[in-house]
C-alpha cells in the first residue's frame, strides 16, 4: 500500500521555521503551548492539515535512544491535541516495518497550540541491540496525529532494536 507523501506548504515552512527560532524544542516552548486540565474548555481538535511534523534531535540515555516528534501549528487558529500519536516504521516503499510503537502508559491533558507552536511526542527504543535484534532501518515514519485517520509521512531514518517500540503522549515538557 502506498500513501501519499504529504506536501508541505510555504506557510508552513514559515510557521516551521519560526517555531524552530523561537525555540522548536518541547522544553523551550511550553510558553507556546498549553496543557488544560481534564475537563476544561479548549479549541478545535488539530486535524492533520493543520500541522507540519518535524524529527528533533536524537538522545540517548541509559540504554534507551529517545527522538522527539514536533508537532507545528500551521493554521490561523489555536487547535488542540490530546493523547498518543500512532507512529509506525516504514521503508523506502512505505511498507510497515514491524508493529507500530506502543503507548508509554504516561498520563496526558489537551494541548493548545497557537498558531506557529509546537508541542512533542517522544519515540523510545534501545541504543542498539540490548536482549534482541535490530529491525531494518526504516526511511520514514508514518505518524496518526492524536484523533486523526489521516497519517503524515516524516522522513526518518529510525531501526527499532530488542523489540522495544514506545511512543508518549503529546506534551509541552518533552517526555515519554
Amino acid at each position: 500500500m502506498s500513501l501519499p507523501v504529504r506536501k508541505v506548504s510555504r506557510r508552513a515552512t514559515i510557521a516551521a521555521l519560526t517555531a524552530a527560532v523561537l525555540g522548536g524544542t518541547a522544553a523551550t516552548t511550553a510558553w507556546a503551548a498549553t496543557a488544560s486540565a481534564h475537563g476544561a474548555s479548549s479549541p478545535r481538535t488539530c486535524a492533520a492539515s493543520d500541522l507540519y511534523l518535524s524529527m528533533g534531535r536524537k538522545e540517548g540515555a541509559a540504554g534507551s535512544l529517545y527522538w522527539p516528534i514536533a508537532f507545528t501549528n500551521t493554521s490561523t487558529t489555536s487547535c488542540a491535541l490530546r493523547g498518543y500519536p500512532g507512529v509506525s516504521v516504514l521503508d523506502t516503499a512505505h511498507r510497515q516495518i514491524g508493529p507500530a510503537a506502543v503507548h508509554s502508559g504516561r498520563s496526558y491533558a489537551t494541548v493548545t497550540l497557537a498558531p506557529a507552536h509546537s508541542a512533542t511526542a517522544v519515540i523510545r527504543t534501545t541504543n542498539g541491540p540490548v536482549g534482541g535484534p535490530c529491525r531494518a532501518t526504516g526511511s520514514y515514519l508514518r505518524v496518526y496525529p492524536p484523533a486523526s485517520r489521516t497519517a503524515v509521512l516524516v522522513p526518518a531514518a529510525w531501526k527499532v532494536c530488542s523489540g522495544i517500540f514506545q511512543v508518549g503522549p503529546v506534551n509541552t515538557d518533552g517526555t515519554l
